[in-house]
């Protein structure tokens, strides 16, 4: 359960633009680890996880993309009713703001990921891992 470093790139909300960003990392030799996407009328944030986060920062920067990068929460968890919801509380049982979370795991999966970012990644990284 590290904590990564996670891109998150503004975007116009028009065909293709997302196509061509991930071909843009693509083409350089970076993976795409996780990806979420949040949308409003004309923009969207969409945020990376890759396997070289310096690198792509410096590629997106040169196509001029507003990129911020940050630290979140990287959690493997068991795939079970239950499991989301003793992180959440958790976390609000040690103060600990979840600003927004994404995970994934398909119902033949025993595990999953969730990607968090909290107001205190070092300190959910260190409740989470006990």
């Amino acid at each position: 359960m590290p904590i990564q470093n996670q891109l998150s790139v503004f975007l116009p909300n028009r065909p293709g633009v997302l196509a061509r960003t991930c071909s843009i990392l693509s083409d350089a030799g970076v993976n795409i680890l996780a990806m979420a996407v949040h949308d409003t009328v004309d923009n969207a944030v969409v945020r990376f996880l890759v396997d070289h986060p310096t690198k792509a920062l410096l590629l997106l920067e040169q196509e001029e993309l507003y990129v911020l990068e940050q630290e979140v929460v990287v959690v493997d968890m068991d795939n079970e009713t239950g499991a989301l919801t003793r992180v959440c509380q958790a976390l609000a049982e040690a103060d600990i703001n979840i600003h927004y979370a994404y995970c994934t795991a398909m119902k033949a999966q025993q595990t999953g990921s969730l990607v968090l970012k909290t107001d205190q990644a070092e300190r959910t990284l260190e409740l989470l891992s006990r």
